[in-house]
């Protein structure tokens, strides 16, 4: 099979077990992963950190975002500006307005000024232990985190529920590794 069948396969699985999980499942989840955030600390305060407005049956990072933010973090949400460009990151706070993005995602309004972060909690579908990463497929965390570590050291943290770390992700030059993993269950390192 060719990579992107191998990683089209991959992607249905995750999201078909991703849909499975019960309601109490997922508030388990977010408890357990801000209980790993806080015992790990994969982030240092203060920072400027990226999240993401949970979509798509992914685990609720809010709770983690609100954490940092209580640690001095200045926070910003990602927006997508177009195919095959990078991410935009804009300044948010917990309760600022969001507004309606692509793909389904909420982002903060056009008006809040556009910021760099130093570490990214970044979706995925799947990740392995090397810190290869899968996500929806449209490279827009890849194209950035390349531009982001080019420029600087980043910190990329891949941010998902347990099960979904897996034996292997298809991975080629165009994809760019995690620094860490951040689960309901677990934090590692990837060296």
């Amino acid at each position: 099979m060719s990579l992107v069948e191998d990683k089209r396969i991959l992607r249905s699985a995750m999201l078909a077990w991703r849909s499975t999980l019960a309601e109490d499942e997922r508030r388990a989840a977010t408890d357990g992963l801000l209980a790993v955030f806080r015992r790990e600390r994969p982030i240092s305060a203060p920072a400027v950190v990226s999240g993401f407005w949970p979509i798509r049956e992914e685990i609720d990072i809010r709770p983690v975002m609100i954490e940092l933010f209580n640690q001095g973090c200045q926070l910003a949400l990602p927006v997508v500006q177009g195919k095959g460009q990078r991410l935009l990151f804009r300044a948010w706070r917990p309760g600022d307005p969001l507004e309606a993005g692509v793909f389904g995602t909420l982002q903060p309004q056009a008006r809040r000024e556009a910021i760099e972060p130093e570490a990214l909690l970044v979706p995925l579908l799947a990740c392995d232990r090397q810190g290869w990463r899968l996500g929806y497929g449209g490279g827009f965390y890849d194209l950035t985190l390349e531009h982001l570590r080019g420029r600087r050291s980043v910190t990329a943290v891949g941010v998902g529920f347990d099960a979904q770390l897996v034996p292997e992700v298809p991975h080629d030059a165009q994809d760019q590794r995690l620094d860490w993993l951040l689960t309901d269950r677990r934090a590692c390192a990837f060296v």
